[in-house]
């Protein structure tokens, strides 16, 4: 049995076989030009909705904010103990990240302004 079909522009008669094959391989790239648009940044729709709208501000737990300030309690202890020489050089070892030997060249007159602990740079 033959089945005339339109293939680009131009009637063409074609067996069952073959127009059931065009016809499933047109369903095929149909759904593939789908898959394409619906993945078109290779997330799927609900990854999608978390990545966009699910960020919420950054905010720590009770916990984790009671061990930075005792974290922050007891380096503040330390330094109490600490020579003002010992506590001015662990501050720019800990806060500006100078290195031992940059710390040594630095004079009196080249210490940046002191800052207390837990201040941004």
């Amino acid at each position: 049995m033959e089945i005339t079909i339109n293939y680009y522009g131009q009637a063409v008669s074609v067996s069952v076989e073959v127009y059931e094959y065009l016809s499933q391989a047109d369903h095929t790239a149909e759904n593939l030009a789908h898959e394409q648009l619906r993945h078109w940044d290779e997330w799927e729709f609900d990854e999608y909705i978390i990545a966009t709208e699910g960020r919420l501000p950054y905010c720590a737990t009770p916990e984790k904010l009671i061990c930075q300030r005792e974290t922050l309690d007891e380096i503040l202890a330390v330094l109490a103990l600490c020579t003002g020489t010992q506590r001015e050089r662990f501050l720019l070892y800990a806060l500006d990240g100078l290195s031992f030997s940059e710390i040594s060249e630095i004079g009196p007159y080249d210490r940046p302004p002191k800052r207390l602990p837990g201040e941004g740079r």
